[in-house]
């Protein structure tokens, strides 16, 4: 639904009031609705933006301004997160019920976002209740301005690519289930697109490359992405530019984004594109089809085979995804030259996942603590000065302790650089995302981690992402540079641990009140809880 002209001119001044207008700007209008889809062959209510199913892609280039106006025609409250872009200086805007107020049914809210000195690939979802799990979800892409070079030639074709595990039943029910304190049962298939088995098809010309940007947008399993007879060269991960390695398949745990580019080097035909769940029992698989324009014939064979449970394939693979030091990445100086690894940290933080009950009812928690929403945006309430939970209700390290419930935010310094170290003591591969930023992944391996652990860091060429697996019974260290004054989500990617509780919020914080730290209040913010009443600002 359209903004009326007031409601326009509002925005337009508050968008100036925010951002430079050298940056060009774009402008989206979308109406969130009920839909019926049949991804696996069967009628469900999926969320459709502008009646489509996955989402309209973003397309977007460094430091453009993106105007989103969404319109909720649901009969609940509704949000869109962005995974991946950094919303710098602007949590406000990030998306999540700890920083910004549900779009009442029938209300809209515009989304005043910047993706500065961001390229790459991500997507969109709808973060609240258990929306993901019906659609609702999109492709981001980044492009890199016309004078930033890229490291590779400019290719014939781009395909966003969205993958996940899908279930039958919608997602009101899915819901149900979690909210009684059960958990959901094995996924019924994978989606490719939001369509079933041979339904997605990518059209290609014999002798062109291409590029893919895959997104694991999936509720919970890791998954094995390969194309029949073809290689794919690996260029980018969220926003980083990546030493060029060429895969036969590549794993892309839930939450990940990935960029190949795959040539048309084989007869003209069609050929299967798989994608199989890992690390389960039984294997999820599904099929695509890369189709050649002069194809002489339909797919043909079994589809190729994959990795099944192998962890060191996996963990081996991880480790070979590095920075391209070299390349430009959203700014014409190379990747390399910020030199993370001779900076000291100056705090280690321990992050150990646990699962268990609270009151009868399955919870799952990080270091003990697991996460209940207030009944006031986090952000919100930190602004105001409301009150309604406390900086520092968990702790910067496990305590061994049992699970209970609260309202967690950990306190942290703005322009400080960290170590956080994932710890999964559990049997099934865990995968998490901080908003509002991208860290090195600097060392992951099987057992327990120790300070000796350090000495196999890489500390020269990792690669900086924003989300990052942590395999069973082992650990994952990154470093982060805290250079993003807000209020930000870290979670599980498994949608249904990070629902029951597996999350909080990183309090970045300063005690400036300068622009040059933080944005102010959107004007058009929505207020919701003990906010409600409270005034945004002055145009």
């Amino acid at each position: 639904m359209p903004l009326n002209l007031a409601a326009c001119l509002c925005i337009c001044v508050a968008l100036f009031a925010i951002v430079g207008a050298e940056d060009p700007y774009k402008f989206f209008n979308w109406n969130v609705t009920y839909g019926d889809i049949y991804p696996l062959g069967v009628r469900q209510q999926g969320i459709l933006i502008n009646g489509q199913f996955p989402g309209p892609d973003i397309h977007s280039v460094t430091n453009d301004n993106l105007i989103i106006n969404v319109f909720n025609s649901l009969d609940e409250p509704f949000l869109i997160s962005w995974n991946g872009i950094q919303n710098r200086r602007n949590s406000f805007e990030d998306g999540v019920y700890g920083t910004t107020c549900p779009i009442p049914p029938g209300k809209n809210f515009t989304y005043i976002l910047q993706v500065k000195d961001q390229i790459g690939s991500f997507y969109y979802y709808p973060s609240l209740a258990f929306h993901k799990a019906a659609g609702g979800f999109g492709g981001i892409r980044i492009l890199s301005r016309p004078r930033i070079p890229v490291p590779f030639p400019d290719p014939a074709g781009d395909y966003t690519v969205l993958i996940g595990d899908w279930y039958k039943a919608n997602h009101t029910a899915l819901k149900a289930i979690l909210d009684r304190g059960k958990k959901l049962h094995f996924p019924d298939g994978i989606l490719i697109n939001g369509h079933g088995p041979n339904g997605a098809s990518f059209t290609v010309e014999q002798g062109k490359t291409y590029r893919f940007r895959i997104s694991n947008i999936g509720l919970q399993h890791s998954l094995n992405f390969r194309i029949q007879g073809h290689k794919m060269k690996l260029v980018e991960v969220e926003g980083t530019h990546t030493v060029q390695t060429t895969y036969s398949s590549l794993d892309v745990h839930v939450g990940q984004s990935y960029s190949v580019l795959v040539t048309a080097n084989q007869p003209g035909q069609d050929y299967y594109i798989v994608v199989s769940s890992r690390f389960t029992t039984p294997i999820l698989t599904t099929t695509g089809v890369l189709h050649y324009s002069n194809s002489a014939g339909p797919v043909s064979g079994p589809p190729p085979g994959g990795p099944t449970i192998q962890v060191d394939w996996s963990l081996n693979q991880a480790r070979s995804i590095r920075t391209n030091l070299t390349a430009s990445g959203p700014r014409p100086n190379p990747q390399g030259s910020y030199h993370y690894g001779l900076i000291n940290t100056t705090r280690t933080i321990r992050l150990a996942s646990s699962a268990g009950q609270v009151n009868g009812k399955q919870r799952y928690a990080i270091n003990s603590v697991s996460f209940v929403p207030g009944d006031t945006p986090l952000k919100l309430a930190d602004y105001y000065n409301l009150g309604g939970f406390r900086v520092g209700s968990i702790s910067y390290n496990p305590t061994g302790g049992g699970i209970y419930t609260d309202t967690s935010v950990m306190a942290a310094d703005y322009r400080t650089f960290i170590e956080i170290v994932f710890e999964n003591p559990e049997n099934i591969i865990q995968s998490y995302h901080l908003n509002g930023y991208s860290f090195w992944v600097v060392g992951m391996d099987g057992g327990q981690w120790t300070e000796a652990s350090r000495n196999e860091y890489n500390l020269r060429d990792a690669i900086a992402r924003c989300t990052v697996q942590v395999y069973p019974k082992s650990w994952t260290a990154i470093y982060v540079a805290l250079d993003n004054v807000g209020m930000w989500n870290l979670r599980s990617e498994f949608w249904a641990r990070q629902y029951l509780g597996q999350q909080f919020y990183l309090r970045v914080h300063t005690a400036s009140n300068s622009v040059r730290d933080e944005y102010p209040i959107p004007k058009n913010a929505r207020l919701c809880g003990r906010a409600t009443g409270q005034h945004t600002r002055p145009l």
